[in-house]
C-alpha cells in the first residue's frame, strides 16, 4: 500500500510528532508499505530521500522536503499548506506514483482522506478567548486560532474525509461541534521497552545531580509546551501552597519533603518565572528545554504532574507511568479516559484548583505504600497501550478509506 503522510515535523523530542514517527516505523517495517513522507524537518527516522529512493519502494519511507518559510507562524502555516500542495503535484507529475490514501496527522493539508486527530481548535479558541492575550502576540494568536477553527469546519464537516480520535475525549468534541458521530477512536501507545524503569534508573543519579535535585528532594514534572494549557499556573499555586506547609510543619518533622518542579517544553518562560517569584518558589522551579531523549526527565523525577485545561491524549502520561512514576492527571486529558482514581493515577476534579493539586501532591509526597501502589498499578495500564496495536488499527482504518476512495470514483466514473 502506498500512502502519502503529510506533516510538517517528524521527530521523537515531542509528543504528536513522536506519535507519527512511531507510526510510520510500523508501517513500513511490520506491514511493508510504502510511505511518501511530506514535511519541513525529519529527525529520529529511517528514511530515505526522494533522490535515493530506488525501484522497489516497498518497506520504505521516502521524505520529500517542503521548503518553509522565515515568518510569524500563521504566515508559515499558510505557506506550508501551499508548499506541501505543491511539493505533492510536482513529485506526482515527475514519477507518476500515486498514493492509495493521503494521511494527515491533524490540519496539515485541504486534500487529506484520512486525518488523525490529536487537539480540536475549537476547543482550544474557546480557553484562549477567556485569557489576557493583548498585544500583537495575542493578536496573532487570535488570527492563528481563527484560522484554524475555520479549516476545521471546511474539513471535519467533510463526509467524505473519514476521522480518527486519539481519545474518546476527542471524538466526543468532533461530535459535539461537527456533528461527526462516525469517529474512530485509536488511542496512542508507548513503548515498554524504551519507556522502562530499567531504562530510566540507570539515568536518575546522573540528572538528578545535572539539575541540583538531592536525595531528599521530591521532584515534579511537567513536560509538554503551551504552559497555560498545561496548567502550570495552578501548578505554580499548588506547589507554593505546599512549601508553605512544609515551612509550617518543619518543627515537627511532618511530611518534611523538600520539593521541586522540572518544567520542561517550549514556551515564554518570563511569566512564569514571574509568578514563581511573587510566590516565593523561584528557588524551587528549574525551567528546561526539551532534550532528544525525553527518558532523562523522568529519570530525574519522582512524578509527573498534568493539570491540563485541554488535551487530547498527554502521551507524557502514559510514558511515565511505563516508566513506573505515579501520575496526577487532569479529566480534560484523553489519557485520562481509561485511567482509575485512587488506583493507577491520582484525577482531578478540577484542573484550575490549587488547593485539590495540593492535596493529590501531599499525597504523594507523606504517603509512599500508597504512592507505590498507584505507580505500580500504572505500570500495567501502561503496558496495555502499544505502538504496535495502534499502528495495527489504525492500518485497518487505512485500508478501509483506500477502498471507499476506490469505490467512490468508480461511482462518478459510472455516471
Amino acid at each position: 500500500m502506498r500512502i502519502a503522510v503529510i506533516s510538517p515535523f517528524v521527530d521523537r523530542q515531542h509528543g504528536t510528532e513522536r506519535a507519527v514517527a512511531e507510526l510510520l516505523d510500523r508501517l513500513s517495517t511490520q506491514h511493508q508499505d510504502t510511505i511518501d513522507l511530506y514535511a519541513q524537518k525529519v529527525s529520529d527516522l529511517d528514511c530515505y530521500t526522494d533522490s535515493a529512493a530506488g525501484t522497489n519502494d516497498s518497506g520504505k519511507i521516502i521524505c520529500h522536503r517542503v521548503n518553509s518559510l522565515p515568518a510569524p507562524h500563521l504566515i508559515q502555516f499558510l505557506g506550508w499548506l501551499f508548499l506541501n500542495h505543491w511539493t505533492r503535484w510536482r513529485h506526482k507529475h515527475a514519477s507518476h506514483a500515486i498514493p492509495e490514501v493521503v494521511f494527515s496527522p491533524g490540519i496539515n493539508t485541504l486534500d487529506a482522506d484520512l486525518i488523525l486527530v490529536h487537539a480540536v481548535f475549537h476547543r482550544i479558541a474557546e480557553l484562549q478567548r477567556s485569557r489576557d492575550t493583548g498585544g500583537l502576540r495575542g493578536l496573532h494568536r487570535k488570527l492563528y486560532y481563527a484560522l484554524m477553527c475555520s479549516l476545521e469546519r471546511r474539513i471535519y464537516r467533510d463526509p467524505r474525509v473519514s476521522l480518527a480520535a486519539v481519545s474518546r475525549h476527542t471524538a466526543a468534541q468532533l461530535a459535539r461541534y461537527f456533528a461527526r458521530h462516525d469517529v474512530t477512536v485509536i488511542p496512542n501507545g508507548v513503548d515498554a521497552e524504551h519507556f522502562s524503569q530499567a531504562a530510566i534508573a540507570a539515568m536518575r543519579e546522573q540528572y538528578r545531580l545535572e539539575w541540583q535535585c538531592s536525595p531528599r528532594d521530591f521532584v515534579l514534572l511537567l513536560v509538554g509546551n503551551d504552559w497555560r494549557n498545561k496548567g502550570l499556573k495552578t501548578l505554580l499555586r499548588a506547589v507554593a501552597q505546599c512549601v508553605a506547609e512544609r515551612h509550617t510543619a518543619h518543627a515537627t518533622q511532618i511530611n518534611d519533603t523538600p520539593l521541586r518542579l522540572l518544567v520542561v517544553g517550549q514556551d515564554e518562560q518570563a511569566p512564569f518565572r514571574l509568578e514563581a517569584e511573587k510566590l516565593g518558589i523561584a528557588e524551587h522551579v528549574r525551567f528546561l528545554a526539551p532534550a532528544r531523549d525525553v527518558r532523562i526527565f523522568y529519570a530525574a523525577a519522582d512524578a509527573l504532574v498534568a493539570p491540563s485545561l485541554e488535551d487530547s491524549f498527554n502521551l507524557p502520561v502514559l510514558e511515565a507511568m511505563s516508566c513506573g512514576l505515579p501520575v496526577v492527571v487532569s479529566p480534560a486529558a484523553g489519557v485520562s479516559d481509561w485511567l482509575a482514581h485512587g488506583k493507577d493515577s491520582l484525577v482531578l476534579e478540577d484542573p484550575q484548583n490549587a488547593r485539590e493539586l495540593a492535596a493529590a501532591i501531599r499525597f504523594l509526597t507523606s504517603d509512599p505504600p500508597r504512592r507505590e501502589a498507584i505507580a505500580s498499578n500504572g505500570l500495567r495500564t501502561a503496558a496495555k497501550f502499544s505502538w504496535d496495536a495502534h499502528a495495527n488499527e489504525l492500518r485497518k482504518l487505512l485500508v478501509n478509506v483506500a477502498e471507499k476512495k476506490i469505490r467512490r470514483k468508480s461511482r462518478q466514473t459510472s455516471i
